[in-house]
């Protein structure tokens, strides 16, 4: 594969790095296809003139056609420790989203059941006592509206596939871009590649425990000329 771009590096803090995935971008791909890891691992050995394989830790995953701040780790000892702190749900993530209507109150938590789809990229609402029915907890605030355009700020209680884009379409707010849950409103860069496509969904802030200082550490990810030709008062990046 030719030179892929470099990541937009936020933050190295020791073993661990903070990137800004862009929207359309895998976090992970088959080998060969372009991906977040693939362009940090050409980027690191590049720079730190590794001669070997470069290993990655990859704790968590971000929808491809979202975008926004992701954590990575340099060795294994970070990696598992990153790991733990996804699974024991202390990392705290601020998400922002801009959705198609407005709900129906101004802050509030939406619960729901959902399953993944099989064989599918895609997940539904389901009922509590169906086969693999997984309860999806979210924490919502309306931040500004324009026009029939909503932004929100979201806190995930749970991490379900595609939680944030199903529950926001399942109350007649999709985000906008989003295709796949109902959006009619076109977002980010023009592409004939439905694969490479953004939605309004970005990762605003990400908040964990160094894996070897312990201290808390907190990163947030600057918005792409998408979002800011949006119209929205978004803060100073």
């Amino acid at each position: 594969m030719s030179s892929l771009p470099e990541p937009d590096l936020i933050a190295e803090p020791g073993a661990c790095l903070v990137i800004n995935k862009p929207g359309g971008l895998l976090t992970q791909g088959p080998p060969g296809i372009d991906s977040m890891e693939l362009r940090i691992k050409q980027f690191l050995k590049v720079r730190d003139e590794k001669p070997g394989k470069v290993y990655l830790g990859v704790p968590h995953r971000l929808d491809r056609p979202a975008s926004g701040v992701m954590l990575f780790a340099k060795n294994v000892r970070a990696a598992r420790r990153l790991a733990d702190q996804f699974q024991q749900r202390t990392i705290k993530k601020k998400y922002w989203a801009i959705v198609q209507g407005c709900p129906e109150e101004s802050s509030g938590t939406w619960i729901d059941f959902m399953r993944k789809l099989p064989d599918e990229a895609k997940s539904e609402i389901c009922d509590e006592g169906e086969e693999k029915a997984q309860k999806a907890v979210l924490h919502f605030e309306v931040i500004s509206q324009i026009g029939d355009m909503t932004w929100l700020q979201i806190q995930l209680e749970t991490g379900r596939t595609h939680q944030i884009r199903l529950q926001c379409s399942h109350r007649g707010c999709p985000i906008i871009g989003d295709q796949l849950y109902k959006s009619e409103v076109g977002f980010g860069p023009d592409t004939l590649d439905q694969r490479k496509r953004w939605i309004g969904l970005h990762a605003r802030e990400i908040e964990f425990e160094h894996p070897m200082t312990k201290q808390r550490e907190i990163f947030s990810a600057p918005l792409s000329e998408h979002w800011l030709e949006l119209g929205f008062e978004f803060p100073n990046e």
